[in-house]
């Protein structure tokens, strides 16, 4: 694969301990980052290219998102703008129009949904089944998702579909249902909230999914406190989602565990409800990520970019706080190494800003800031 050497970098953000953030750097990769560091020290490389004095970043690392999906929940997202509560009751909808969807379509929708985010400089991604709810329709989903995304999580345990009975529900998803995803997934995940299933339910499904070989993921304290985060460091989850009424003793345990808090800024934007408490989570020594949730009911976004600034103007993050929840934040919600930064031996994906640094993904909201994009070393825009 040829090399490419991105000179003239204004402020470069490495996310490597050793490194940084530098200023007036190079770098130099194929698929995978083999140099950083001072752009007069710069290597030669088969194309060189001077960013003329623009930010670059890590590919963002989305780590929550439910992408395979058919259907549009406009109306509901008008009914809440108008002053209805949210609850998870919407997702039945989605589920009605995922199962009637044909395969063309699902694949259609998510590699739509895939190139927005990548544009956006999204180089991994997420995503989750459970808007199928039947052994066949889940299997579906994590086949299609698995072809095309980075990370694919089992959620059959997202909602009881309707006249289900719930116990009998939650013996299909933790025995024939996670039998016959397994092939196609890395991890699994439950809905642990009121409406959805309680913590007894929850222990079920992700015990099961565990002797499986699968991660664990889990939603929970969304719609207030829960079990959900005390389950998800007791059982070695690698993040727990949403976080957005925590207790001192869920902040205590997330900061004493590896399991990452993965914080959803669009989401309890669309929702109305308050902002997870991202300062006093890392004030407390805890670890975070921000990701998308892109979903079609409660945080229709690919924009990483929106999440970041949200962070930064209403969670109390500082901005290279926020960029790094956004890319090895939600690498480490992922477990992985690869990603999420910008360190010798790192996967090249790399973002160019249209901006001098990266404090203008805050300064300037809402403004298209993305120059280029690679992803393993491939421009994708």
């Amino acid at each position: 694969m040829r090399s490419t050497l991105i000179t003239g970098i204004g402020e470069l953000t490495t996310n490597d301990p050793g490194l940084g953030r530098l200023t007036d750097a190079a770098i130099v990769f194929d698929s995978h980052v083999r140099w950083v560091g001072p752009a007069s020290s710069a290597p030669a490389a088969d194309e060189r290219i001077d960013v003329a004095g623009r930010a670059v970043l890590p590919g963002w690392v989305d780590s929550h998102t439910h992408l395979l999906f058919a259907g549009d929940r406009t109306a509901e997202f008008e009914a809440r703008m108008a002053g209805q509560a949210y609850t998870a009751g919407g997702i039945a909808v989605t589920v009605g129009a995922t199962r009637e969807a044909s395969d063309a379509d699902l694949l259609a929708n998510l590699h739509k949904h895939v190139a927005e985010a990548a544009h956006q400089g999204t180089t991994t991604i997420e995503t989750k089944t459970g808007y199928g709810l039947t052994v066949a329709d889940e299997v579906r989903s994590a086949r299609i998702a698995a072809g095309v995304v980075d990370e694919v999580t089992f959620l059959g345990a997202h909602l009881v579909p309707a006249d289900v009975d719930k116990d009998a529900y939650v013996s299909l998803v933790a025995g024939t249902m996670l039998d016959a995803v397994v092939p196609y997934a890395r991890w699994a995940d439950v809905f642990c909230e009121r409406g959805a299933f309680d913590e007894d339910e929850s222990r079920t499904v992700l015990e099961a999914a565990a002797a499986k070989g699968l991660g664990l993921r889990v939603h929970g304290n969304q719609l207030g406190e829960g079990p959900g985060v005390r389950l998800a460091v007791e059982l070695g989850a690698a993040s727990v989602d949403h976080c957005t009424y925590l207790s001192d003793a869920d902040v205590e345990a997330l900061s004493q565990s590896h399991t990452v808090a993965t914080l959803l800024p669009a989401c309890d934007l669309s929702t109305r409800q308050p902002l997870a408490p991202g300062r006093r989570l890392l004030d407390a020594g805890a670890t975070i990520a921000l990701a998308s949730n892109c979903n079609p009911g409660s945080s229709y976004t690919t924009s990483m970019a929106f999440n970041v600034a949200i962070a930064v103007l209403q969670m109390g993050l500082t901005v290279e706080e926020a960029v790094a929840a956004a890319t090895s934040g939600g690498a480490k919600a992922l477990r992985r190494g690869d990603v999420g930064h910008l360190g010798v031996g790192a996967r090249a994906d790399v973002q160019v800003l249209e901006a001098p640094s990266a404090t203008h993904l805050a300064y300037r909201p809402g403004v298209p800031l993305t120059h280029a994009v690679w992803r393993e070393g491939r421009q994708v825009r």
